[in-house]
């Protein structure tokens, strides 16, 4: 089977009936739709997200920190539906010009702090309470190498392969194909490397495991995409037995369910704004 061919024009303009499941979302321009004020909570984080794994990224470090014992890291986390266009109201904006979750405003301080991009914020988080970041500069330089890979080579599986697979109007092979490919590529490169390492930095639990595990170690459990079976995921046993591991950390499991809305009702937590909101299945 070959795809048909398409002649681009020579200027590109907007079908606003094209995209698929995000066409009503998806524009060629940014800046806010409308006016809409963020809401604030309590706590000294305030996270405005959405249970993606992007957003899963930054809840799982929070619970992560809190279950150290950091006090500081109590946060507030707002759902941003994004299906609904909320990341274009002009609250959200202000925080990520790039209307992308999850964006986080650190309220600790004097004055407030914005940091959006996930991997900004894991760093920011990481730096502030001192904790799943090594200080010794070659324990630092590989862990901060391969967040920044994963903030790289993410977009290929989720805008790339997961898009076309499982979200595009048409099921297209040159796309699939191409993205596939290169999934499968990523896969492998994590599967050599945990063939010799417990973790992705090293012998330590850091900021590149939760970076990482939303999106790869989900993907090498089959909970992406329905595409475990497509991409034959049982063969990477190295980064499987990462992602077992990883998954089976109890703030893992409860950083998972913050902001979902989808899947198991029981593992669904659309908004968090006390610890006692994860105690109850299906809040």
């Amino acid at each position: 089977m070959t795809d048909s061919t398409w002649t681009p024009p020579a200027i590109w303009t907007w079908n606003q009936a094209s995209g698929g499941k995000f066409a009503s979302i998806n524009r060629p321009v940014a800046g806010a739709t409308h006016e809409r004020a963020l809401p604030v909570g309590r706590h000294p984080l305030q996270l405005y997200s959405l249970g993606t794994p992007n957003g899963v990224k930054v809840t799982v470090m929070l619970e992560e920190l809190l279950a150290l014992g950091h006090a500081g890291a109590e946060y507030d986390a707002w759902l941003v539906k994004i299906g609904d266009g909320e990341q274009f109201g002009s609250g959200f904006v202000e925080v990520n010009p790039n209307s992308k979750i999850p964006a986080l405003v650190d309220r600790s301080g004097p004055e407030p702090i914005r940091v959006f991009e996930s991997g900004a914020i894991l760093v920011h988080l990481a730096e502030k309470f001192g904790a799943f970041l090594p200080t010794a500069p070659a324990a630092r330089a590989e862990c901060l190498s391969w967040l920044f890979w994963q903030m790289g080579s993410a977009p290929f599986v989720g805008g790339g392969f997961g898009h076309f697979y499982a979200y595009a109007p048409d099921k297209l092979e040159y796309p699939i194909n191409r993205y596939a490919m290169e999934t499968k590529r990523q896969l492998d490169v994590l599967d050599r490397l945990l063939a010799t390492r417990r973790h992705i930095a090293g012998d330590d639990y850091t900021v590149a495991d939760i970076a990482i595990w939303p999106w790869y170690g989900q993907m090498a459990q089959g909970l992406l995409y329905g595409a475990g079976e497509f991409l034959q995921v049982e063969q990477y046993t190295h980064l499987r037995r990462w992602a077992d591991e990883v998954g089976a950390r109890p703030a893992v499991q409860r950083g998972r369910r913050v902001n979902r809305t989808f899947g198991d009702p029981a593992d669904q937590c659309p908004e968090r704004h006390d610890a006692t909101d994860l105690d109850r299945p299906g809040a």
